[in-house]
């Protein structure tokens, strides 16, 4: 699953189809840092995962301590985390805790970092994956709701940035047996961009870009096809607030845009690890609203898509890495803090 798309535009050179060429694969450095990615790729899939996740911990606590802005970004949107699943009474004993106690606070943000560094190890080992890590490693907690999600037809699957989201993709191309489509965040470096699209097209993920992106999705829906976009962050702008752990939060519209003109069902997908170093996740359907203008509807829908990523995210905060980033907009580093978390 794969974030939703930023465009990026190549240089456009009237009358020199070589240059166009050469900016189309990105210039002479650009394809060497892909490149000298592409080795540190095939490394990682060759060694032992153990000592690749000790420094993949070994990292997360050294960038806890070099970024303390990024640091202080993730505390404040964790502190409001906790503090309203406290509230409800949910969430495990290590959680709760850190709504009342600052050093677990703090434990759960040096945990949040190393979870974010075993994210990228777990991108670059991306071509190593096989779907026997299903049979191995991964607990599917909601059998029965993967089966009616699979039964036929169009589904949209929605994700937050939780645990190991490359899995979700090659889970649901394995299970269905076809390549799903994507929106991608591009990145401003096309020789890193073809890398990562065509890591995850080994996956069966086929991306797709920002302006091609809404018709892309629906012609796919409408022909029976999946689509998968991660969600949880208004990345592109124009989205609506919609209460996320107990605070309006803008998040995107286009899961709720998709379902409403195709008539598709929406599945929220979230997967976390283990600290046995399984991976246990499932599916989560999301109703989408039939009453009112389409705007009341997709206000609807959001807000219950919005509860399913709750219900994903509780189990573990500091594995969801959107915490590193504004949600809030009061919460962004910078801001002037109201007293809404001061219960």
């Amino acid at each position: 699953m794969t974030d939703q798309p930023v465009a990026v535009e190549a240089p456009s050179v009237s009358g020199a189809p070589a240059t166009a060429e050469r900016a189309g694969r990105g210039t002479a450095v650009q394809r060497l840092r892909a490149a000298a990615l592409g080795t540190v790729s095939r490394i990682a899939c060759r060694l032992p995962e153990r000592p690749l996740l000790a420094l993949a911990d070994v990292t997360g606590w050294l960038w806890y301590r070099l970024a303390p802005a990024r640091a202080a970004q993730a505390r404040r949107n964790l502190e409001r985390i906790v503090r309203e699943l406290d509230r409800r009474g949910t969430g495990g004993p290590r959680i709760r805790a850190a709504a009342s106690d600052p050093r677990a606070l703090e434990r759960l943000v040096r945990s949040a970092f190393r979870h974010n560094a075993r994210y990228y190890l777990e991108v670059l080992r991306v071509p190593g994956l096989s779907p026997k890590i299903f049979e191995e490693r991964v607990i599917v907690e909601t059998p029965d709701t993967v089966e009616a999600a699979f039964a036929g037809g169009p589904v949209i699957f929605v994700s937050a940035h939780l645990g190991p989201i490359e899995l979700p993709g090659l889970y649901l191309a394995n299970r269905s047996g076809r390549t799903f489509v994507a929106p991608m965040e591009a990145v401003d470096d096309p020789a890193l961009q073809g890398w990562f699209e065509r890591t995850r097209g080994s996956l069966g993920v086929r991306i797709v870009g920002l302006r091609a992106a809404r018709r892309a999705l629906l012609a796919e829906l409408k022909a029976g096809g999946q689509v998968g976009i991660v969600a949880d962050r208004d990345i592109a702008g124009g989205g609506i607030d919609t209460p996320l752990f107990g605070v309006p939060a803008p998040m995107p519209i286009g899961p709720a845009l998709l379902a409403i003109e195709s008539g598709a069902p929406i599945y929220a997908v979230g997967v976390r690890r283990l600290p046995d170093g399984r991976v246990a996740g499932g599916l989560i359907p999301v109703p989408v609203a039939a009453e009112g203008s389409r705007r009341e509807r997709i206000a609807a829908t959001l807000r219950a898509e919005a509860l399913a990523f709750e219900e994903l995210i509780t189990a573990a905060p500091d594995q969801w890495s959107a915490i590193f980033f504004p949600i809030w907009p009061d919460l962004a580093v910078g801001a002037s803090h109201a007293t809404a978390d001061a219960r």
